[in-house]
């Protein structure tokens, strides 16, 4: 009986364990890139960004802050992380946390930034943290850090 209860609990804890690796799908270049060219009534914000980075840190609330105002507005604000090494998976997940972050969050890890940083925009010279804010009638592409205010001045010019 006490076999059965540990085999149950070992069971329960690697199901667990996988169940939270598909918590922030991990992607290569070739599956985000449908995310970023969306052509339906929604207005994407999209956020290229890592943990180790600064300024991305410190923009982080006011992407939270977007996606909580706009949620039910038809906007979908997406935080792609850029996170590599050891543990990545793991850090995401604990800043993720620490910070309360609401807004959907996938890990991009495609070494071969040549090839996609042009992709996303030509404009991107592949510093974080870098956004992309369009929908199906216009496309802005931005690589600085924004205040909240600053993010719904740029968001407004994309959704009127």
């Amino acid at each position: 009986m006490k076999i059965k209860i540990l085999i149950s609990i070992i069971f329960f804890i690697v199901v667990a364990q996988n169940s939270y690796s598909q918590h922030y799908p991990i992607y290569n270049f070739e599956q985000l890139e449908p995310l970023l060219n969306q052509k339906d009534d929604t207005t994407y914000v999209i956020n290229f960004w890592a943990t180790w980075c600064k300024p991305c840190v410190e923009e982080m609330p006011a992407f939270n802050q977007l996606d909580a105002n706009y949620k039910n507005k038809k906007v979908v604000v997406i935080l792609v992380s850029l996170d590599f090494g050891k543990d990545y998976q793991t850090r995401v997940k604990n800043f993720a946390e620490r910070h309360s972050l609401k807004p959907r969050i996938v890990i991009l890890d495609d070494p071969n930034s040549n090839f996609w940083i042009d992709k996303v925009s030509p404009d991107w010279s592949g510093a974080l943290p870098a956004t992309l804010i369009f929908n199906k009638n216009m496309r802005l592409f931005f690589e600085q850090s924004f205040t909240y205010e600053e993010l719904v001045k740029e968001l407004k010019r994309v959704i009127s």
